[in-house]
């Protein structure tokens, strides 16, 4: 294995381009060198010394590749993921992790027995608003956590045309898009449910794949709820969470993103800084208190993963975490459909 890992990516959509690629670029660890897509001109236009090619045969056929990127539509994350495990190549798959319980555990197992690393791009752990949450429970600012309440609303009141997102499919639409941040964000915190109970369906005229979800998670101390809709107008509002000692209230989305859809590095001054008309708010006994949020940063991911890959580090995001966030999201359609709670 060389060091920095030379890195291919399968896919150059809105991951491979603005949430892979430029944390890629400037860390010292990885050099990305090949990219499987038909978009030769955005490859070239973001690095012109990348590789494009035709083919993930081809890219899992090079030798000098030792970690793979999966940014494919979310019905070919498994095959994909498991071609390159099986051609001795880590894998990092775009969440989610896998449509169903079943290929993630296949992956997990291929994964033990290549001893090979394999784990789900859960950036949302790194936004600004769940670091500054994680530093809050973890201090006790709010005592013991009875409800957290987390939002990812949009105002997308028309369907999407020319988008795989919208079309009828294996993993499309908004609880698997959106819903695998949210539920891993709760499972990273207060870890798996003891029951889950959801409504999840279309709500938007000719829709084919669900825009809107309401999943409830049952722990033994608290209750978890977790919500989406493609037509929420005003959709500022991200978590409110009551706590025996008080309550946090967060407006507004982590910047990462638009800022890198403006073509800007990672290493730039001031990265992942929210603006404080962001910042959330901290009441308690004492009174009403802004709370300044912590910068977002994608970055210790990856560095994560260099160091699971080189050093045999414990990777953050765990193949059996991304698999608990499938079978949450699995027991959240069962659950619509039965209209019953479920045991996890």
């Amino acid at each position: 294995m060389s060091t920095p890992l030379h890195v291919g990516l399968i896919g150059f959509g809105l991951s491979g381009r603005y949430f892979h690629a430029p944390f890629l670029k400037v860390n010292p660890h990885f050099k990305l060198t090949k990219v499987v897509t038909r978009n030769s001109t955005s490859v070239h236009e973001f690095d012109p010394s990348i590789e494009v090619i035709g083919s993930a045969e081809e890219l899992l056929a090079d030798d000098s590749i030792d970690l793979v990127f999966v940014c494919t539509p979310n019905d070919l994350h498994f095959p994909y993921a498991k071609a390159a495990l099986e051609a001795g190549k880590h894998v990092v798959i775009e969440k989610p992790f896998t449509n169903t319980t079943a290929e993630a555990e296949a992956l997990i197992e291929l994964a033990e027995q290549k001893k090979l690393i394999v784990s789900a791009y859960q950036n949302r752990r790194w936004d600004a608003d769940f670091l500054t949450i994680k530093k809050l429970l973890d201090e006790g600012s709010l005592g013991e956590v009875v409800e957290f309440e987390g939002h990812f609303d949009r105002y997308r009141p028309e369907v999407a045309q020319g988008t795989w997102k919208e079309v009828a499919s294996a993993g499309a639409g908004t609880l698997y898009n959106l819903g695998s941040h949210l539920i891993d964000q709760a499972l990273a915190l207060f870890g798996t449910p003891q029951k889950v109970t959801a409504t999840v369906k279309i709500i938007r005229p000719g829709g084919e794949t669900d825009d809107y979800f309401d999943v409830r998670l049952d722990y033994a101390d608290k209750s978890v709820i977790l919500k989406a809709s493609l037509v929420v107008f005003e959709n500022s509002l991200r978590y409110v969470i009551h706590g025996t000692k008080g309550s946090f209230i967060k407006h507004g989305l982590d910047i990462q993103e638009d800022t890198l859809r403006t073509n800007a590095l990672p290493n730039t001054e001031h990265w992942g800084e929210e603006p404080e008309n962001q910042w959330g708010t901290l009441y308690t006994e004492a009174g009403k208190k802004t709370i300044p949020s912590l910068p977002g940063h994608y970055t210790p991911f990856y560095n994560n993963i260099y160091e699971a890959i080189a050093e045999g580090k414990e990777l953050i995001v765990k193949p059996q975490q991304a698999r608990n966030t499938t079978r949450v999201m699995e027991l959240a359609i069962e659950s619509s459909r039965l209209g019953q709670t479920l045991a996890f």
